[in-house]
């Protein structure tokens, strides 16, 4: 049996989180024990957990019978985990197996994405894992719910080949006037946490914490460094698509979740639209302080 700590109310919700080791997980983590929430972060024997206040329960997830004890008694499954199907489809599916026998009502799986609901089958690898798990939660009689946030705002400043520093560009394919979401990894932890602690939550919650273009991210760029930020159109959706193929067959196989090509079909489902989060679920856990695409960007010059 796992009790509640001293330092919470015996009343206190519980959420298991699985994935608290990924960057997001972490975040999650923090953002409910910030609510007083019991957070028991199911990890791997001999993992430690980054963050105060969680209680750590050691699972193997080839063990049924453990991943039912380690849900049993929680209000919530969240699951951060992060990597390809044998971890988006295989263990992720025996922790909803086990929340399922444990009598657990709700689960938020692992999607954070874009909405992937409109987009084609076959485009997105990562996607088409989060699709494929949709059905399988779907056919169970727990309560889910996918938080899709858009693309992550801190990769503006990193690891998305979107705003260029050295060219002053701004890099786009398609249109310079369609509008991308972007939400921070923070924002994206707190509305989770919020979530996670809503009995009445919806299916889906779709959330965006700055709604911008091309076009306006060049401007912002700008206005922040005083020198004139140029867009730079890298071609149409086909070329886009060309590109995808060819870098993808000269990529040796391997089992890294975002090789190039996977952000480049990720990139175009952005710039598509079709991956376009509407209507947006903002509002819901009342006043949030978004962090928009300006503040990012400031903060990464």
């Amino acid at each position: 049996m796992i009790s509640t700590p001293s330092h919470l109310p015996a009343d206190a919700q519980t959420v298991a989180l699985a994935g608290i080791g990924g960057d997001l997980g972490g975040r999650i983590a923090a953002a409910l024990v910030a609510r007083g929430v019991q957070v028991r972060a199911l990890v791997r024997s001999g993992s430690t957990v980054p963050v105060p206040g969680v209680t750590a329960v050691s699972v193997d997830y080839a063990d049924a019978a453990a991943l039912v004890a380690a849900c049993r008694g929680a209000d919530c499954v969240v699951s951060a985990l992060n990597g390809l199907e044998p971890v988006i489809l295989d263990a992720q599916g025996r922790l909803l197996d086990a929340a399922v026998a444990a009598g657990v009502p709700r689960f938020i799986p692992s999607d954070f994405s874009l909405d992937f609901t409109g987009t084609q089958p076959g485009d997105n690898r990562n996607l088409d894992l989060r699709r494929a798990f949709m059905a399988r939660v779907d056919r169970t009689p727990i309560r889910a719910t996918s938080i899709l946030n858009g693309a992550f705002a801190d990769l503006l400043t990193g690891d998305a080949p979107i705003v260029l520093q050295r060219p002053r560009k701004v890099l786009y394919w398609g249109d310079a006037d369609q509008l991308f979401d972007f939400t921070t990894k923070d924002n994206v932890a707190r509305y989770t946490a919020s979530a996670a602690l809503d009995p009445a939550a919806p299916r889906f919650l779709r959330i965006a914490g700055d709604v911008v273009t091309a076009r306006e991210l060049a401007a912002t760029m700008s206005d922040l460094t005083g020198r004139p930020f140029g867009l730079w159109r890298a071609g149409g959706l086909g070329r886009l698509g060309l590109l995808i193929r060819v870098v993808r067959a000269l990529t040796p196989a391997s089992d890294a979740v975002f090789p190039a090509w996977q952000g480049m079909q990720y990139l175009r489902d952005m710039a598509s639209g079709r991956g376009k989060l509407a209507p947006l679920d903002n509002g819901r856990y009342g006043t949030v302080s978004w962090t928009d695409a300006r503040t990012v960007l400031a903060q990464g010059l």
